[in-house]
């Protein structure tokens, strides 16, 4: 693809995830609780059984691991199109794990302000993969062969977050997380058309 036309899709799925992300917050706190905490903090939460919370400790796994290393690469990245992909990762999976966290946690006070996770909060979501790809990611040197590691790696990241979101909403009965679920979805497939198509631009 070149260049403008990949720009652009760059700066439509943008807009598209300043649409998607509040729409996704607003899901997930549209069923009320009730209760002396949620009065408390505003914070009225979602159902979670264990579907539920399965599928959102896998998501905010998933996503801790495509956070870091996109933090990793707002820096790093040489090629133009892959910072874009970068700033508008952070910016997303910051957004859905403040999200989460508070779907999880009712005492959280509930807030229109996204409250980015601090790093060890981060990399303490990783597992052994997720940290050795951040520790590769962390040695290499600013190039195209780091973009082509990050890029690889987070096809396989969004590969397995849409196989999380599939997988709950096969089996989740939750009104309010399978819309959770739906909206993240589509992002998910969009970022992978994305980064299927940065991926090429770099090869050609």
């Amino acid at each position: 693809m070149h260049a403008p036309s990949l720009h652009r899709r760059l700066v439509v799925s943008a807009i598209v995830s300043a649409v998607a992300i509040p729409s996704l917050a607003g899901v997930a706190f549209a069923q009320p609780q009730g209760g002396p905490t949620a009065a408390a903090t505003g914070n009225t939460g979602a159902r979670m059984g264990e579907a539920e919370a399965k599928h959102a400790a896998d998501t905010l796994a998933a996503g801790s691991a495509s956070l870091a290393a996109s933090r990793v690469a707002l820096t790093k990245a040489s090629d133009e199109h892959v910072k874009q992909f970068a700033r508008l990762e952070v910016a997303e999976q910051e957004t859905i794990a403040d999200v989460l966290k508070a779907m999880r946690d009712p005492a959280q006070v509930a807030t229109g302000q996204v409250k980015p996770p601090a790093e060890p909060e981060v990399t303490g979501q990783l597992d052994p993969k997720g940290k050795a790809m951040l520790d590769k990611l962390d040695q290499a040197k600013s190039g195209k062969a780091f973009d082509r590691e990050y890029l690889r790696g987070q096809i396989e990241g969004h590969q397995a977050l849409l196989k999380i979101q599939e997988t709950y909403l096969a089996s989740g009965r939750d009104r309010e997380n399978l819309g959770v679920a739906k909206l993240a979805r589509g992002q998910i497939r969009e970022h992978l058309a994305l980064l299927t198509e940065i991926e090429k631009a770099l090869k050609d």
